[in-house]
């Protein structure tokens, strides 16, 4: 899944891609690169970010996905929590909302993605950090988001499961989550991790960029996928693909085909 933040403050390429030409540039380019699936923001999830209004979010996001509209040789996702945002976008042709707020935010976005028959990726949130048990509290969790999604009419069977990597958690919960990452897989549902240029790997590498995290992103998208990852939504596509490949490759025996230059 390649990141398309349409923001001006997002923490790693925020104002890069604002423009609409730009915006579906870089879009051609990730499918170029091998993304499988475009995922488009319009509201910085940072730590610190400052709201935005509906009207705003749609002014960023609603004219890029025109642009690529239907037309897009791979699926478009809408990463939002407002059913109206959500609404819009699957009306010109996305075909999944990515809800940081697992569907235990607005309800109406449920019933936005029932309606067009949406997939759903339901990530793990929480304010703080306090935990009874990491990966027990994270679970029950999205099992709560699989029962609303059930209970909507989505069907479990539509959604991925995102364990949510830097939201409430520490630098060490999150390496912890990363190395308990197969637990998820009782939830019986397709695994997302977005661990790509997160300040966890900052912490490690004693880097304060996100640009310099190029290769911290690629150790934990080898290891999550080892884990258990099926879905790495990252910003740097090109590489993160074929790292994703040679992992696959080990623990899928996946195609490993070398393709000459």
């Amino acid at each position: 899944m390649g990141i398309l933040n349409v923001t001006p403050d997002s923490f790693s390429d925020g104002g890069r891609f604002v423009g609409v030409d730009a915006a579906v540039a870089r879009a051609h380019e990730m499918v170029a690169e091998g993304a499988d699936i475009i995922d488009i923001g319009g509201e910085s999830t940072r730590p610190g970010h400052t709201p935005v209004g509906l009207d705003e979010e749609l002014r960023r996001v609603i004219p890029v996905i025109e642009r690529l509209g239907p037309g897009c040789p791979v699926p478009i996702s809408i990463d939002t929590t407002k059913p109206e945002v959500a609404r819009r976008a699957l009306a010109l042709g996305a075909t999944i909302v990515n809800d940081q707020n697992g569907l235990q935010g607005d309800k109406a976005l449920a019933e936005v993605a029932t309606e067009f028959g949406a997939e759903v990726v339901v990530m793990h949130n929480q304010r703080g950090n306090e935990y009874a048990d990491l990966l027990g509290d994270i679970i029950a969790f999205l099992e709560r988001s699989l029962e609303r999604a059930d209970a909507a009419g989505i069907g479990r069977e539509r959604v991925i499961v995102d364990p949510g990597f830097g939201f409430g958690k520490t630098p060490d919960q999150n390496l912890e989550l990363l190395r308990r990452l197969g637990e998820l897989k009782v939830l019986g549902r397709p695994i997302l991790i977005g661990t790509s240029r997160k300040s966890m790997i900052g912490k490690v590498l004693a880097e304060t960029t996100p640009a310099d995290r190029l290769e911290g992103t690629a150790a934990t998208v080898a290891l999550g996928i080892a884990f258990g990852a099926d879905v790495v939504r990252v910003h740097d596509v090109r590489a993160m693909k074929r790292v994703a490949r040679v992992a696959d490759a080990v623990v899928r025996g996946a195609d490993a085909r070398v393709v000459a230059s």
